[in-house]
C-alpha cells in the first residue's frame, strides 16, 4: 500500500490484453464498499481511546461502512500479547497498545461494530520487511534473493528485503499471524495488499532454485522475466493464498477474505501477484484495486479495464483512491471526480488514508467533511454475521 513505488509493465509479456475504457455498468445489488485505511501514520488517532472513538463516530456519520486497520507492518505485529511474535523473536510489549495501555485493535472493533462499521485488519507488509528488523536478524534464512545474490530492493518504505513466500517456515509464520488475529478478535475479515507478493527479480535463493529444478527438471532461467519462470512463482503464491483462505474460513466461515493489489499488469508483471486467478478460483471475497493515479484520465483508464469488470460481476469490488499524503495533499475536486467515476461503473471506494481525509489537505477540515458527507448522502450498511 506504500505510495511511491514505480509502475512497471514489461512490453514483452503480452498475455494481458490492453482493453479500451469500458462504459459504466449498473450498480451491483450488494452495498458498495465505502472504506478507509488506518495506518501507522494515524498514530494520534489510534493511540488515544477518545480520539479513536470520535474518529469512528465521524466515519459513521459520514456513512462510511468499512475500516482497514494495519496489523502487520515493518516486521512487527500491531496488536498486543502476540504469541506468534513472542516465539518468532519479534515481540515488543508496547506495540499495539494505546497511551492508556489499551488494546487498540480490540477497542476499534468494539467502537466500529457499535456504529455498524466493519473492521477488516490489513496485513500491510505481507512478505516485505525492513532489513534491520528483528524478524530479519533472527531469521536470515527466511529471505530470498536476486540472481546476483543481493537481497534488497527499494520501496516507499526505504530499502527492504523479502521473506521467501515459497519456504514452508515463512508460509507457516504468515498463516499463524493471520489466524491469531482471526481467532482473538471479533473481526469481519482480513486483508492482504500488494506486498503479499514477490518482486520478479527475486526467487534465486538455494531453496527456490532446487524446488524449481525438482518440479520442472530444468534450471531456473537467468532472465527473471522469463514467462515460464514467472508463471511458476506466481502459481506458488496463488497456492499459498488458497491455503490461507481455507485456513481462515475453517476458523471463521463468514470472514471476508479481502485483497488490495495494484492494477493487474503491475501486480503480475512486476510482483508475481496473479489476483485475476484468485478471483477466478473463488479465494477472494472482496477486491480493492489500488489506483493511485495523479490525474483523472489515467485513473479512468485503469478502472475501466476488463479484469475489473469481470471481478465486479462476482464479488464486491472497489478502487483505492489516494486522499493525500503529508507532503502531497490531494484537492477535493479531484477526489470527488474519481469517486463519481468509480461509482458510475458500479465500483466502491476505499481511501488511503484516514488522516488525509481532512487533515493533510488543501481545504479546511470542515469543508472536506462536508464534501464527503455529500458523496455518501445515505447509509450503505455491510453488517455481517461476525457482528
Amino acid at each position: 500500500m506504500l505510495i511511491g513505488q514505480p509502475i512497471k509493465a514489461f512490453a514483452q509479456l503480452t498475455f494481458i490484453p490492453q482493453e479500451q475504457i469500458a462504459p459504466p455498468v449498473a450498480q451491483p445489488p450488494a452495498p458498495e464498499i465505502r472504506g478507509v485505511w488506518m495506518t501507522n501514520n494515524d498514530t494520534d488517532v489510534l493511540m488515544e481511546r477518545t480520539k479513536l472513538q470520535n474518529a469512528v463516530n465521524q466515519l459513521a456519520q459520514l456513512n462510511f461502512n468499512t475500516i482497514y486497520p494495519v496489523v502487520w507492518n515493518s516486521g512487527y505485529v500491531q496488536y498486543p500479547n502476540s504469541a506468534v511474535a513472542q516465539r518468532t523473536g519479534i515481540y515488543q510489549s508496547y506495540i499495539g497498545r494505546g497511551s492508556q495501555g489499551q488494546d487498540i485493535l480490540g477497542d476499534l472493533v468494539k467502537f466500529a461494530h457499535s456504529k455498524g462499521l466493519l473492521v477488516i485488519p490489513w496485513f500491510e507488509f505481507g512478505f516485505m520487511a525492513p532489513q534491520s528488523s528483528e524478524l530479519v536478524l533472527n531469521h536470515p534464512d527466511w529471505l530470498t534473493q536476486k540472481q546476483d545474490g543481493s537481497q534488497t530492493s527499494n520501496s516507499a518504505a526505504g530499502e527492504v528485503v523479502w521473506l521467501n513466500p515459497f519456504l514452508p517456515e515463512v508460509q507457516q509464520f504468515m498463516t499463524d499471524l493471520v489466524l491469531e488475529v482471526v481467532e482473538r478478535y471479533n473481526i469481519d475479515g482480513v486483508q492482504f495488499d500488494d506486498h503479499t507478493s514477490l518482486p520478479n527479480e527475486f526467487g534465486y535463493d538455494r531453496y527456490t532454485l532446487a524446488l524449481y529444478k525438482q518440479e520442472t527438471g530444468t534450471d531456473a532461467p537467468a532472465n527473471p522475466q522469463d514467462p515460464a519462470w514467472m508463471r511458476w512463482r506466481a502459481d506458488k503464491i496463488t497456492a499459498f493464498m488458497t491455503q490461507l483462505n481455507h485456513a481462515v474460513k475453517q476458523r471463521k466461515p463468514q470472514a471476508i477474505f479481502s485483497v488490495s493489489p495494484n492494477p493487474y499488469i503491475t501486480a503480475y508483471n512486476s510482483f508475481l501477484q496473479d489476483w485475476v486467478t484468485w478471483v477466478e478460483q473463488n479465494i477472494v471475497d472482496e477486491l480493492i484495486v489500488q489506483v493511485y493515479r495523479p490525474d483523472l484520465n489515467s485513473f479512468l483508464a485503469q478502472i475501466g479495464r476488463a479484469e475489473i469488470q469481470v471481478a465486479q460481476q462476482k464479488i464486491p469490488t472497489a478502487v483505492g483512491v489516494l486522499t493525500g499524503l503529508r507532503n502531497r495533499p490531494m484537492p477535493m475536486p479531484l477526489i470527488k471526480s474519481k469517486v463519481q467515476a468509480a461509482r458510475d461503473r458500479g465500483l466502491g471506494v476505499t481511501f488511503f488514508f484516514y488522516e488525509s481525509l481532512w487533515d493533510y489537505a488543501p481545504e479546511p477540515s470542515a469543508e472536506r467533511k462536508s464534501n464527503f458527507k455529500a458523496l455518501f448522502n445515505s447509509p450503505a450498511s455491510r453488517i455481517t454475521a461476525q457482528q
